[in-house]
């Protein structure tokens, strides 16, 4: 197995507490898995932003499948396990795996959007 792009970072990053200022904190867990149909990268990851009195308010995990949207149905298709919450509330829509470094970038920024749409509330 070739070595992917940033996974020493993610798994060094596993249990780590990311303060953002304002009582807004990130957690992060990630570890090695056998790698399955499910989780082809063997590794199980939980991204999560939450709010000062620990409510998640954005999540990137690969815990369980997600249903497409409705207007993506296909017969036989595999649900993907890889998938991002934008809410509390929702079942989560899937997120397209590339590498670790591309899930580190793409969380961040989502991050960075989440916090500055609610600096402006």
């Amino acid at each position: 197995m070739h070595k992917e792009s940033g996974i020493d970072t993610l798994l060094e990053l596993d249990q780590q507490i990311l303060d953002q200022g304002n009582g807004y904190w990130i957690k992060i867990e990630a570890r090695r898995v056998t790698s399955t149909k499910e989780i082809p990268h063997g590794i199980r990851y939980s991204l999560t932003l939450h709010e000062p009195y620990g409510k998640r308010i954005l999540g990137y995990d690969n815990a369980h499948a997600v249903k497409p949207p409705k207007k993506f149905k296909f017969a036989g298709q595999r649900l993907p396990y890889d998938h991002k919450h934008r809410h509390i509330s929702d079942q989560g829509v899937p997120y397209e795996f590339q590498n670790a470094y591309q899930l580190l970038m793409d969380f961040f920024a989502e991050v960075d959007r989440v916090l500055e749409e609610l600096r402006k509330l």
